[in-house]
């Protein structure tokens, strides 16, 4: 049985290469991934502040079903975080996956969905620095590392640590 990853995004704001690059390392794994977004259809990639290409979200928030997938990736961008964390639909997706037990992996900006989730409270794990207050209002810890894994729970700080998170998420999917 193939691993399901959903990767959870805004439909506009995601910084491509942490789309990118850890959604090629879940097909390079044999894993297949699922673009979900808020509205089925484009989702605009951004480096940084320019934009980039878009990519197909081929489901729904509202109509996605955690239970039909083996692991989370959220990506980051400011707009793309900013915008997620206020879908309710999105919001209890990514509560639904952490509390599941298996595997979530976030990087940049992209735990302001799980901070608005209310599943950081005794977790340790890092993102931007910009985040570590919001994470330390939510009850969790905030490190600054290249990587941490905290049980079911991965994370990053920005691109120049891809490697290390596609190496660790990669490691966690089934199969």
């Amino acid at each position: 049985m193939t691993a399901r990853v959903a990767f959870l995004v805004a439909n506009e704001g995601v910084e491509r290469a942490e789309l990118v690059q850890p959604w090629d390392a879940v097909v390079g794994a044999g894993a297949e991934p699922v673009l979900i977004a808020p509205k089925a259809g484009d989702v605009q990639l951004f480096e940084h502040l320019d934009k980039a290409d878009t990519r197909r979200a081929t489901a729904t928030t509202a109509e996605a079903d955690p239970g039909q997938f083996d692991a989370l990736v959220l990506p980051g961008g400011v707009a793309n975080a900013d915008e997620l964390r206020t879908d309710g639909p999105a919001v209890q997706f990514a509560a639904d996956m952490v509390r599941s037990g298996r595997p979530v992996a976030v990087i940049c900006h992209g735990p302001w969905t799980l901070v608005e989730a209310g599943v950081l409270r005794d977790r340790t794990l890092t993102s931007w620095p910009s985040l570590r207050t919001d994470i330390a209002n939510a009850g969790g810890r905030w490190v600054d590392e290249v990587v941490h894994v905290d049980d079911n729970l991965i994370s990053s700080r920005k691109p120049d640590d891809l490697p290390a998170f596609c190496e660790q998420l990669v490691a966690r999917l089934p199969g």
